[in-house]
Parts: C-alpha cells; sequence; structure tokens
C-alpha cells in the first residue's frame, strides 16, 4: 500500500516520477539562519535610514540612477494597492505559514536558502506592517532604495525577489523542497 506522507510516492502520483528519496539532514537550521540574517539586514538597514535619511534630500549613489531616500509606502510593490495595506498584511502572514510548513520537510541546500531569503523578506515587511505608523496591520513599509525609471524598494523587497528567483530556477530544474528530483513524464514516454 502507498505511503502518502512518502515524498517520493507523493511526487509521482502528480503525474511525475521522483528520482530519488530525500537524503541527508533536514535543512531548518539553514532555513532560519538565512531568514533571519535578511531580516535582521533589512531591519539594520531601515532604522538607518529612518535615522539619517528621512526629511533629508536623497543622497546619489550613482548619479542619477541609483539614490537612497526614505518613502513610506502604504502598499505593495511599485506602490499598487494603497488602500489594500491590511490584506498585504495578512498575504505576508500566509505565506509565513506555507514557509514554515513546507520547512517540515525540508532536505533541500537550495531550497533552505531561497525559503530562507523568502521568508526573512516577507518578515522584515511585516514588521513594517505591524510596528509602523499609522498602527498595527496598516503600517506603511520603508522603501529607500531608489533606481531612475524603475521603483523604491528596501532589502526585505530584494530578499523576496531573489528568493522567488530561485524558488523559479529550482522548480524548473525539478528539485523538490524534499530533496527529490521530479521529472515530468512526457508524451513519448507513456
Amino acid at each position: 500500500m502507498a505511503d502518502p506522507t512518502d515524498p517520493a510516492e507523493a511526487a509521482s502520483s502528480d503525474g511525475g516520477t521522483a528520482v530519488e528519496k530525500p537524503k541527508g539532514r533536514r535543512r531548518v537550521g539553514v532555513l532560519l539562519v538565512v531568514a533571519v540574517l535578511a531580516f535582521l539586514i533589512d531591519l539594520g538597514s531601515k532604522l538607518l535610514v529612518v535615522a539619517k535619511l528621512e526629511n533629508h534630500a536623497a543622497i546619489k549613489v550613482i548619479g542619477d540612477v541609483v539614490t537612497l531616500q526614505v518613502i513610506r509606502n502604504s502598499g505593495a510593490a511599485f506602490g499598487m494597492g494603497q488602500a489594500l495595506t491590511v490584506v498585504f498584511t495578512m498575504i505576508a502572514s500566509a505565506v509565513i505559514v506555507v514557509i514554515w510548513r513546507i520547512a517540515r520537510r525540508l532536505y533541500s541546500l537550495p531550497w533552505a536558502i531561497a525559503l530562507g531569503l523568502l521568508l526573512g523578506g516577507a518578515l522584515g515587511n511585516l514588521t513594517d506592517r505591524l510596528f509602523r505608523a499609522p498602527g498595527v496591520f496598516r503600517g506603511h513599509v520603508v522603501d529607500f532604495i531608489s533606481v531612475q525609471h524603475f521603483a523604491v524598494f528596501n532589502l526585505a523587497d530584494s530578499a523576496i525577489v531573489c528568493g522567488g528567483i530561485l524558488v523559479v530556477l529550482l522548480s524548473f530544474k525539478g528539485s523538490n523542497p524534499d530533496g527529490t528530483v521530479h521529472q515530468q513524464t512526457g508524451k513519448g514516454d507513456e
């Protein structure tokens, strides 16, 4: 009888085949270290820029192309959804719960790094939403890296984007968080 909790059998039940079973140790520690580092770097940078740059002129880093300036963002990326701050708070909370659930079966080092970046970034922006003005669940995220003709963002956003790109690359490669490799069966393989 098939064991639905077996990652190899679970992977093959969705139309693909798992090449190998998880090997080695769980990688929750790596996920947590990456998440804590991403969170602390984001938090430290926000505390610094709010203390030193808020209500001051932008600082040119690379001419007018990259500048540092404090912007309070109540919306999502690129300032979209300004009236949906509570919704973004709930989405960030849900992302954290999903990552934590995946972490129970995490044996892949690259997945641990990717999920750690996502978790650290989500926690960084969620911290702003919970503890910054105008109030709990409605706080504005501190953005400060301005790229000309692009957007103003923070290091949490960068961690989320890098983690997301890594998740997509790992998925295309066929890698699963549990350490197995998933291969789709082609029409000629049937």
